[in-house]
């Protein structure tokens, strides 16, 4: 087995240098965006996209020089045409491990204030309970937020 220095003198594997050092860390936002049912709303995520045919909370990627709250409010406009009001503090953050990278997921509550939400990359959308909740098949890193949720009641 091949042992490679990282910068700091750290001596691994060429394995797990692989799987940490070469992997890409993802920064993403999702919208945990609650109606006056308090209902959760759910996106399926397409065919065509990573980790396809699973749920999660819509959002996407913190851009260079972008606040989280700002990135948010631009991708919910991109993705689901419509605009969300964002409350200002962070309702999960979970760094999850997949086999092609690495993403930290930052869940924030919002909530609609113009439109109506519509998939345009989504498969669907549907509005939840939380107690139903867990009758989805989640993307693994949207889990953590799905569990806080449920707890949340």
């Amino acid at each position: 087995m091949q042992h490679l220095p990282t910068k700091s003198g750290i001596i691994m594997s060429s394995e797990m240098y692989r799987r940490v050092i070469l992997k890409k860390l993802v920064k993403v936002v999702a919208a945990i965006i609650e109606n006056e049912q308090q209902e959760i709303l759910c996106a399926l995520r397409s065919p065509e996209m990573s980790i396809p045919n699973m749920w999660e909370f819509p959002g996407g990627k913190v851009e260079a020089n972008e606040d989280i709250f700002s990135a948010l409010a631009r991708e919910i406009d991109e993705e689901l045409d419509c605009k969300v009001e964002t409350f200002k503090e962070v309702f999960n953050d979970n760094t999850h491990e997949y086999d092609t990278f690495i993403i930290n997921l930052i869940s924030i509550k919002c909530r609609v204030v113009e439109g109506t939400p519509t998939p345009s990359e989504h498969s669907k959308l549907i509005w939840l309970n939380r107690e139903n909740l867990d009758s989805l098949k989640w993307a693994p890193a949207d889990v953590p937020a799905v569990e806080q949720l449920i707890q949340e009641k």
